[in-house]
């Protein structure tokens, strides 16, 4: 994998865990190796999309497991309809 994919990806995963720190060190790397501010952005935006994706799907599952009370034990020790950990 070339310099660019990795940071793109580095940058796009520091913004989907909102890590601040992550993201910095990476952009610090990002005009090093020749990425422009709209590859940066783009990044960002693409992993923007899938943190709302991800939010999405679990306000549903809330909503779903409060209507519903499901109380099925999952090997966390939680309550799911399926597996969340094991």
């Amino acid at each position: 994998m070339d310099a660019k994919t990795r940071i793109l990806i580095s940058l796009g995963a520091a913004t989907a865990a909102n890590c601040v720190p992550c993201f910095e060190h990476y952009f610090g790397q990002a005009q090093g190796v020749g990425l422009t501010s709209e590859e940066i952005k783009e990044a960002a935006d693409i992993a923007d999309k899938v943190k709302k994706g991800a939010q999405m799907a679990i306000r549903k599952t809330i909503g779903d497991l409060v209507e519903e009370g499901v109380t099925t034990e999952a090997p966390c020790g939680g309550a799911s309809d399926r597996p969340c950990c094991g």
